[in-house]
């Protein structure tokens, strides 16, 4: 599923016209994003958590040249699933 998609099926159970929909959408994936910049923490309870991870500076190989290369130390953000969600599956 896409946003697109999403939008749809929210569209479908709202009396939100599909443009209301993804300007809330946009708003509420901005917000979430400002959040965990942050705070490096998103605890949505039932969903899940959102956290930010740091992943060190390492050695890695082009796998054209197969020529050693650094990579750079970067962030990531990771989701683990709530057990409420979880269950649902």
């Amino acid at each position: 599923m896409n946003k697109k998609m999403l939008i749809e099926e929210m569209a479908k159970n709202s009396d939100y016209s599909k443009a209301e929909l993804e300007r809330l959408l946009n708003m509420e994936m901005d917000v979430m994003k400002k959040i965990i910049k942050k705070h490096g923490k998103l605890q949505l309870i039932g969903f899940g958590t959102f956290n930010v991870k740091k992943r060190a500076a390492r050695m890695g190989r082009n796998p054209q040249t197969g020529k050693e290369m650094k990579i750079k130390a970067s962030k990531t953000v990771t989701f683990k699933v709530g057990k409420d969600f979880k269950s649902s599956l």
